[in-house]
């Protein structure tokens, strides 16, 4: 579990990260999400103690980092991939990191193995491409083994089938109850991989809830319908203080009720329906709605239109389901 309690980090009048309080829960995966510049790669370095606090704490499993005597059997990081000695092979370089913490030379096998570079485990590194050196880093994540995984941007630079194979070893760890926090720009992907999101913007949280309510709650009660007797459906739905909006000659845009009331209302007026969908948005285009405001820059080109923000939990939460209330875990490196 990562726990972060009111965590600041201040470069002389910038503050990167501001007033963060989250905790990463194990047993799912944890997306965090923000644009360029919202804290999120300086809040994972504070969490494996590589950039101190200003102000407050982050801690896994309940101790700083610093504390850990093997860290990488605590804590398993990727950060940069290239951090790397390029003169060294795949295995020379996990073996040496290995020994610092006293992991068997068998884990370097299995490793290897788990990522799939035994063929080029005596390869150097610096011959390796994006996707091997990608490999490599979570090879060096997982030595130790660790029940807590910390990944920023795992599947860059990988092959359609790598970030298949990446998306489904996360979701096993996270079965095995281990916490995985994973920063990613590629929503798509994030879709399918996290069930949990820590969103922030500007250093700040805006969001802590699921994905499952992160798309409802950006998606609203929209409701789009097809009925050949679409004017007279309006009419019913006008009067349960719907609002209907005629978008093609049998269609109708519904918002203010949901599908399954629809439905019924039609069927009680004998009016026969052709198509009731209701309106979900993308991860992608929920996270571009609730991080407008919070964008380092923007590149001057239209901006798409604004959907039902996401929102906020009642009671705003700090740890559980919250939206612009903070709470969430996030993860170390080895």
């Amino acid at each position: 579990m990562i726990e972060a309690r009111s965590l600041t980090k201040r470069y002389g009048s910038k503050t990167a990260v501001d007033d963060l309080t989250f905790s990463v829960q194990p047993g799912v995966v944890t997306g965090f999400l923000g644009p360029n510049g919202a804290g999120k790669s300086t809040t994972m370095r504070m969490a494996i103690g590589l950039d101190r606090p200003t102000k407050g704490k982050i801690t896994v499993n309940g101790r700083a980092y610093r504390d850990f005597s093997a860290p990488l059997c605590e804590v398993g990081v990727l950060l940069e991939a290239k951090a790397v000695h390029t003169g060294r092979s795949a295995y020379k370089h996990l073996l040496a990191v290995a020994q610092t913490q006293g992991i068997p030379r068998r884990r370097v096998d299995e490793v290897l193995g788990l990522v799939g570079l035994s063929d080029v485990a005596g390869k150097r590194v610096g011959g390796f491409s994006l996707g091997m050196g990608q490999r490599l880093g979570i090879a060096s994540a997982m030595l130790g083994d660790p029940g807590v995984l910390i990944l920023d941007e795992p599947v860059n630079g990988l092959d359609p089938e790598g970030i298949r194979w990446i998306r489904t070893l996360l979701q096993t760890l996270a079965a095995e109850g281990r916490t995985i926090f994973v920063s990613s720009h590629l929503m798509s992907e994030m879709a399918l991989t996290a069930t949990h999101l820590i969103v922030v913007g500007r250093g700040r949280l805006i969001a802590n809830t699921s994905v499952e309510d992160f798309i409802r709650s950006a998606s609203g009660d929209l409701v789009h319908v097809r009925s050949p007797q679409a004017g007279r459906l309006a009419e019913v739905l006008d009067r349960e203080n719907a609002k209907t909006t005629p978008t093609g000659l049998d269609t109708l845009a519904v918002n203010g009720l949901t599908s399954q009331r629809i439905g019924d209302l039609a069927f009680e007026a004998g009016i026969p329906l052709h198509e009731l969908t209701p309106r979900q948005v993308s991860l992608e285009d929920a996270f571009m709605d609730i991080t407008r405001d919070a964008v380092e820059y923007n590149h001057g080109q239209p901006q798409p239109p604004r959907v039902p923000a996401a929102a906020t939990a009642a009671g705003g939460a700090a740890d559980q389901g919250s939206v612009g209330a903070g709470a969430t875990t996030a993860r170390g490196q080895a």
